[in-house]
């Protein structure tokens, strides 16, 4: 990477402050010439740069996020739709949240999981029930920074849900061999995350079908 001709940040201004706030950032390009660009984050002035230096010498991004991949006992997945304001429209997903800062993983799964769906990790799983991808990722890098962590949680019925009075959710499940028609029938719009992972599941599921494979549990390779 090192060799690469990359733009370097220059300056960074805050245009409008709110829950979303909105910058311009200036880079000076490989030729000499600058280049303005408009993004958005939730961290302030001084927490946004150091966020955007550190990444550019290879730091390890922090999750300012989770979404959370639900496992039941009999193996089917827990989704939800929600209402999202930004698309004026129910969405489908996995369960999702911010991260406080110092929250464990475990935390705030149960946490967005008990809120979102009355769910929790499972506490008689036989191995670790959080199985976390290898490696976090970022929600749209085009507009933001925001740096997401997946987490594989095998989960059980915790009560009942306790969403914001103006969170909208319902949840529903899916079996493996229910996921490709699905895929194929849903009309509600879906998040990028859930289209995905659901994909990998439908053609590993697929897959052990042509090869005549037992039904194992789901893994982390399952989403692979």
């Amino acid at each position: 990477m090192s060799e690469r001709l990359t733009p370097t940040l220059e300056s960074l201004t805050l245009l409008s402050d709110g829950w979303l706030k909105k910058y311009e950032l200036v880079y000076r390009l490989p030729d000499g010439t600058t280049h303005s660009y408009e993004a958005v984050s939730r961290k302030g002035p001084e927490a946004y740069q150091a966020e955007l230096e550190g990444l550019a010498q290879g730091a390890k991004p922090v999750p300012d996020a989770v979404c959370i991949v639900p496992i039941l006992p009999d193996d089917s997945l827990l989704l939800i739709r929600e209402f999202r304001y930004p698309i004026n429209s129910w969405c489908v997903a996995f369960p999702a949240g911010l991260m406080e800062p110092g929250e464990s993983l475990l935390d705030c799964v149960n946490q967005e999981l008990h809120e979102e769906t009355g769910y929790r990790v499972r506490a008689d799983f036989d191995r670790d029930p959080l199985m976390p991808l290898p490696q976090s990722s970022f929600s749209s890098v085009g507009i933001t920074e925001e740096n997401v962590q997946v987490v594989l949680a095998y989960v059980e019925p915790d009560g009942a849900a306790e969403p914001e009075p103006s969170e909208f959710i319902e949840t529903f499940t899916l079996a493996r061999e229910e996921v490709a028609h699905f895929l194929e029938t849903n009309t509600t719009p879906i998040g990028t995350r859930a289209q995905l992972l659901l994909e990998a599941v439908r053609r590993t599921h697929t897959l052990r079908q042509r090869l005549n494979l037992a039904q194992n549990p789901l893994t982390r390779e399952d989403f692979a």
